[in-house]
C-alpha cells in the first residue's frame, strides 16, 4: 500500500511540474504571438507554429512509440479533438482578441474550469451518475477553487468592468471556451488505449489541417523576417504547440480534466509577470493579491481523497 501511495504521489508530482511548464509556456506566448502576428495572419500562423510542432511530434514518437498506429474508430476522437482544441479554439481566441480587450478575454477564458465542472456535472447526469463520484468535500473544494482563481484573474487582469460592446468578441471567446472545453473531454477516453506522445502527434495532424483552408484565404503581411521574429515563431512551434500541448495531456492523463483546467488560469499571472520581467511594467497591490488567489483556487481544487 506504501509503495502504491509513493507512485501515486510521484506521477502526480511529474504531472503538476509538467502542467506548470505548459502555463508558463503559454504565459509567455502572448509576447511571441503579438511580434510574429505582424507578419502572419492569425490562422497562417498557428498552420505554421503546429508544422513546426509536428516535426518536432514525430521525431518524439519515433522515439517513444514508432510502431504505436491508431483504429480507424478512435480517427472521430482524434479528428474532434484536434479540430476543437487546436483549430476551432485558436480561431475564436484570435478573432475574440482582436474584438475585445485583453481584459475581458481574460475573465472569459477564467470560466473554462466553472464550464468543465458544469459539463463534467451534465455528462453524469446523463450517464446516470453510474461512475465512481468523489467525496462531496472534495466537490466542495474543487468548485470553490474554481471560483477563487477565476476572481484572482479578475484582480491580475485588472478588469474594469467596462462593456466593450462587442456582442461578437464575446461570443469568439465563448466559442474558444467551449472548444478548449471539448478538446479535453474528447482526449480523455484516448489515454486508456494509446501513449500521450501519440494522442497529441494525430490531434496536432488534424489541427494543422484544420488550419490550412483558412490560411489560404489570409495575405501576407510581409516576408522580411529578422532572427528575432524567427525565434518566436519557433518558441510558438516547439514550446507553445508541441511540448505545450504533450504536457498538457500528461496533466490531463493523471490529474484530470477538471484539476487540468483550472490550471488555464494562471496563464494571465504568468503574462503580468512577464511584463514584469521583460517589459518592466509595474504590478499594482490587486494584481498581487489576485495571482494569491489564483495559486490558492489551484491548490483547493487540487484535493484529493487520501489513498489507501
Amino acid at each position: 500500500m506504501n509503495r502504491n501511495n509513493k507512485v501515486f504521489r510521484s506521477e502526480r508530482f511529474k504531472a503538476l511540474l509538467a502542467v506548470i511548464s505548459c502555463v508558463l509556456f503559454w504565459g509567455f506566448s502572448f509576447v511571441s504571438i503579438k511580434i510574429a502576428i505582424g507578419f502572419f495572419g492569425p490562422m497562417t500562423l498557428g498552420a505554421i507554429r503546429f508544422a513546426i510542432a509536428l516535426v518536432l511530434l514525430f521525431f518524439i514518437k519515433r522515439r517513444l512509440g514508432p510502431r504505436e498506429k491508431i483504429r480507424a474508430r478512435d480517427l472521430p476522437l482524434f479528428a474532434g479533438a484536434g479540430l476543437t482544441g487546436v483549430t476551432f479554439y485558436f480561431f475564436c481566441e484570435n478573432n475574440g482578441v482582436s474584438l475585445v480587450t485583453a481584459s475581458e478575454a481574460s475573465i472569459i477564458i477564467a470560466a473554462i474550469p466553472v464550464i468543465t465542472m458544469i459539463a463534467e456535472w451534465a455528462g453524469s447526469r446523463i450517464r446516470g451518475g453510474k461512475e465512481e463520484k468523489p467525496p462531496l468535500t472534495f466537490a466542495i473544494l474543487r468548485w470553490a477553487g474554481a471560483a477563487i482563481s477565476m476572481i484572482g484573474v479578475v484582480l491580475v487582469a485588472r478588469v474594469s468592468f467596462t462593456v466593450s460592446g462587442s456582442g461578437l468578441g464575446y461570443i469568439f471567446m465563448a466559442g474558444a471556451c467551449v472548444s478548449w472545453v471539448a478538446y479535453c473531454f474528447l482526449t480523455r477516453p484516448l489515454f486508456c488505449r494509446y501513449s500521450r506522445i501519440c494522442i497529441v502527434f494525430w490531434q496536432s495532424l488534424f489541427g494543422f489541417l484544420g488550419f490550412l483552408p483558412f490560411a489560404f484565404f489570409e495575405p501576407l503581411k510581409g516576408l522580411t523576417l529578422s532572427p528575432l521574429v524567427w525565434g518566436h515563431i519557433a518558441f510558438l512551434g516547439i514550446c507553445c504547440s508541441a511540448l505545450g500541448y504533450w504536457f498538457y495531456a500528461w496533466s490531463l492523463e493523471t490529474l484530470g480534466v477538471e484539476v487540468s483546467s483550472v490550471f488555464i488560469n494562471f496563464i494571465p499571472v504568468v503574462t503580468a509577470a512577464a511584463g514584469f520581467f521583460i517589459l518592466g511594467e509595474r504590478l499594482a497591490p490587486l494584481q498581487l493579491a489576485g495571482a494569491a488567489l489564483v495559486l490558492a483556487g489551484v491548490y483547493l481544487a487540487m484535493a484529493e481523497p487520501k489513498q489507501t
